[in-house]
């Protein structure tokens, strides 16, 4: 038996790939017109960034981290998200320090959690990302949000729903925790091991419990909106304004919380509602995280940020049944017959390709019929058919694919032709 791929794990190949890199390309588009640059971090960072970056108590430190020694012995983790290696980046390079303000950075890359796969749930996952570091204004939580939403929207997607809540600033969190300890202690016994754990050390979590989230105590805990103080309740009321002058449709969930320790203030899903797209309808999500830059060893810097899955993305466009305009074609397929033709063909298509065209020849050695076969599944706009008394001449047959149509052109006149028509 030959050697296979790890489970968990996908082979994107050409005819699926272009999806991936349409969408990324959108991203990318989105990005640029909301002001957001790239940023690359490296695919496995120290263990401790996402430990206090992440949080100690989250499932993903837990249990989902590819974490293993190092030839040094030191503890290194494949990053299981964005946000923590970003801003490890943003503080490391003081990029705190630069005149423009606020930071705002994108990421698109694989991201690995060692978790029970399943659809649009892989082991090694791609993520679209955007941080905006370092303003307090409610005004960029709705500009995240916004670009979130636009980009789906951009690739024809129309079943969403955005889902919103406020987990409120230091005081207010506070305030919470110790209602939500005092409600839950009492039977805490009747939960998993997990929530009993994190009773004490962040009762928030048990809001998320995968196992125990149908408990009649989970679905009546105290609302982190009843203990808002002023200044969190005037910052979630500007978002909402915000939201609403701009005509983004939002539903508020009190029971809404984001899977990691650091976020604050705002936090947000965008759900798809799309028939047969599954039981975890979450496409993305993200929210704002105050004290994540000190955390890491920076100075006092607010952030907010989101990601979303590409896979998830994908499955959600076939969900609504939405065809990319993906580009399978090429301009120009050389048909050749004999030695001569076969070297000209060569030579001529290095030319067409410095020029900006895309075109290919058969490296096969088939006859003539098999080449146009060839260009027929290439979906090339026109044929170029070269043979002996073509190469004697000095000429090209052009065919075109779509017409039939045939003309004799001088070879030296092959880029132009095709200038001609094509462009």
């Amino acid at each position: 038996m030959g050697i296979q791929i790890p489970r968990g794990t996908q082979d994107i190949l050409p005819g699926e790939i272009e999806k991936w890199q349409y969408v990324e390309q959108k991203a990318r588009e989105m990005c640029i017109r909301y002001g957001y640059e790239e940023i690359r971090t490296p695919i496995f960072e120290s263990t401790e960034l996402f430990v206090r970056g992440v949080g100690e108590t989250t499932d993903i430190v837990q249990k989902e981290m590819y974490t293993f020694q190092d030839r040094g012995e030191r503890s290194i983790t494949l990053r299981p998200e964005g946000t923590a290696p970003t801003v490890r980046a943003f503080t490391e390079k003081k990029l705190y320090g630069l005149p423009e303000q606020p930071t705002k950075l994108y990421y698109i890359g694989p991201m690995f959690r060692y978790e029970r796969p399943q659809a649009g749930r892989m082991r090694q996952f791609y993520q679209f990302g955007i941080e905006a570091l370092g303003s307090n204004d409610p005004a960029i939580d709705v500009e995240v949000i916004a670009l979130a939403m636009e980009l789906y929207q951009s690739l024809g997607l129309k079943e969403l729903t955005l889902v919103i809540n406020s987990l409120g600033d230091a005081e207010s969190r506070t305030n919470h925790k110790q209602a939500l300890i005092e409600h839950f202690k009492q039977q805490i016994n009747e939960f998993c091991p997990d929530c009993q754990t994190r009773l004490e050390k962040n009762p928030l979590r048990i809001l998320d419990c995968k196992q125990d989230h149908e408990h009649e105590l989970i679905q009546n805990a105290p609302s982190i909106l009843d203990y808002l103080n002023e200044d969190s309740k005037q910052y979630f009321a500007n978002v909402k304004a915000y939201l609403t002058a701009m005509g983004i449709d939002y539903i508020v969930d009190p029971t809404l919380v984001r899977g990691l320790d650091y976020y604050n203030h705002t936090a947000f899903e965008i759900m798809s509602n799309a028939k047969g797209f599954g039981a975890i309808t979450t496409l993305s999500g993200g929210g704002r995280y105050n004290g994540l830059v000190e955390e890491i060893g920076g100075p006092e810097t607010p952030g907010i940020g989101f990601a979303l899955s590409i896979e998830r993305l994908l499955m959600a466009l076939e969900a609504e049944e939405i065809s990319l305009p993906i580009q399978n074609d090429i301009d120009c397929y050389f048909v050749t017959h004999g030695e001569k033709a076969q070297f000209q063909s060569t030579v001529l298509l290095y030319e067409l390709r410095k020029a900006g065209f895309t075109a290919d020849k058969d490296y096969l050695n088939r006859k003539m019929r098999g080449q146009f076969r060839s260009a027929d599944r290439k979906n090339a706009k026109f044929t170029a058919v070269l043979g002996e008394s073509e190469i004697e001449k000095g000429i090209v047959a052009m065919k075109n694919m779509d017409t039939g149509e045939q003309t004799e052109i001088q070879i030296d006149q092959l880029v132009s032709f095709l200038n001609s028509k094509l462009h």
